[in-house]
């Protein structure tokens, strides 16, 4: 009889109905969303507030260069001196206070202009700050040499270098900017997958050995089937938590945003806020991502997901399990876990550092076949466009692996989930595999 169907139905069910498992699929996406509600609802208010910031400008260059902002004011102070201007500012706590002297020429006003403030000023609003004072500055040195400011503007070209293959595919900066959050999404997902879920197989496996069901199971049941049982229910429970978190997102997403009135995506970046006010064509921006996305292979990208992402947490799934064999308590794992994190660590360490920088080269191809790194690092060599040949290869030899893995697990399985008492080592491990 084929107890496969029943370890795995047996193992689905009892993770699903936990309690610790169903507060965790309601719990974990109520956070998710509170911590982006709250920040949004932090961002607006702190945008809401409007900053005042005071200009003793001596030089009377700047008179009209400052215009005002949502969120920030400018007022000028006049026939006031310097003391009584920091000494405003400073009692009417406004947020800064600049102060701009008068000198002989240009140049020495450029190391002169100095920003009062409390505290250590915002970034941003330096950044505008400074920005408005150079180019003024900018113009008025133009001017002094004869040259009109607005036909420098006019002569003044801007490159756009066209990206394009030897296949004749265009690309695009964007485009490859998309293809690496997708790969790195892709990579990291897995990553946390394969934490998560390993780590409850293997919580699993030390739960019924230490409470002895094990024995009176692996009575009747090939010790491999057990293993693959419990390696797929586990798979399966994750896989509906995992889904249950997208929906439940969603679902919380929108009672936030309908009930309280608060949008997550009013979360501005500075970048965001200073492409709005200049009027930096968010909209062409938006019609490009679009144009990018769907020119990317979306087929192939979801088809390859699927296959690593599976076979890559069945090879470490299989891993987890053998220890929770070789194993009494989970204080005995650490001396196990390293040597099967290394690889993933490794892996990730990869796709972020050489396969960005050269997704093409041979330590990025070499690390994309290679079972314990292919799933992380071909999954973020897949957007750049890998040789179909390539991808292939590196799923077969994944899955090989895996079942080398499944056999290799299930020998210490065989014997680790009858074992009590002793703490296990690697050379005891060798000896299990000759059993």
């Amino acid at each position: 009889m084929n107890h496969l169907p029943l370890i795995l139905k047996r193992e689905y069910l009892n993770k699903i109905r936990n309690k610790s498992f169903i507060i965790m699929t309601f719990l974990s996406p109520l956070l998710l969303v509170g911590i982006f509600t709250l920040v949004a609802y932090l961002s607006n208010i702190n945008n809401d507030s409007v900053r005042t910031i005071t200009i003793l400008d001596e030089s009377r260059l700047f008179v009209d260069q400052f215009e005002d902002t949502g969120s920030i004011h400018y007022k000028p102070l006049n026939d006031i001196t310097l003391a009584e201007a920091k000494k405003l500012s400073e009692e009417s706590e406004y947020y800064g206070f600049l102060y701009i002297p008068k000198t002989q020429t240009i140049d020495e006003l450029a190391n002169k202009i100095t920003f009062y403030s409390e505290d250590s000023p915002s970034l941003t609003i330096m950044g505008d700050i400074q920005d408005a004072i150079e180019e003024k500055v900018n113009t008025e040195k133009l001017q002094e040499a004869g040259i009109d400011p607005k036909k420098i503007d006019q002569l003044r070209i801007n490159i756009n270098t066209n990206l394009e293959t030897y296949a004749g595919e265009e690309t695009s900066k964007l485009g490859s900017g998309l293809k690496l959050i997708f790969g790195g999404a892709a990579g990291y997902l897995l990553f946390m997958f394969i934490i998560i879920y390993g780590n409850m197989i293997m919580r699993s496996v030390i739960e019924e050995k230490t409470s002895r069901i094990i024995e009176v199971i692996i009575s009747s049941v090939k010790p491999i089937k057990l293993l693959l049982g419990k390696i797929f229910g586990t798979t399966l429970a994750g896989i509906t938590q995992f889904v249950a978190w997208l929906i439940l997102i969603g679902v919380f997403g929108l009672v936030v945003t309908s009930v309280l009135g608060i949008d997550p995506s009013t979360v501005q970046t500075p970048q965001q806020q200073m492409m709005e006010a200049n009027g930096s064509g968010v909209e062409q921006i938006a019609a490009e991502v679009i144009r990018e996305v769907t020119s990317l292979p979306i087929t192939n990208l979801i088809i390859m997901f699927i296959l690593f992402f599976i076979g890559g947490y069945l090879l470490y799934a299989s891993l987890y399990a053998a220890v929770g064999a070789a194993v009494d308590s989970e204080t005995d794992t650490q001396q196990f876990m390293m040597p099967i994190l290394l690889p993933l660590i490794l892996a990730v360490y990869v796709g972020f550092f050489t396969v960005i920088d050269n997704p093409h080269g041979t330590v990025s191809q070499v690390f994309s076949f290679i079972p314990f790194t292919s799933p992380v690092v071909m999954l973020m060599r897949i957007p750049f466009g890998v040789p179909i040949w390539q991808q292939i290869v590196s799923v077969i030899i994944l899955f090989a692996t895996f079942m080398g893995m499944v056999w290799f697990a299930a020998k210490i399985y065989r014997v680790g989930i009858l074992m009590y008492g002793k703490k296990p080592s690697y050379k005891e491990l060798v000896k299990w595999l000759k059993y």
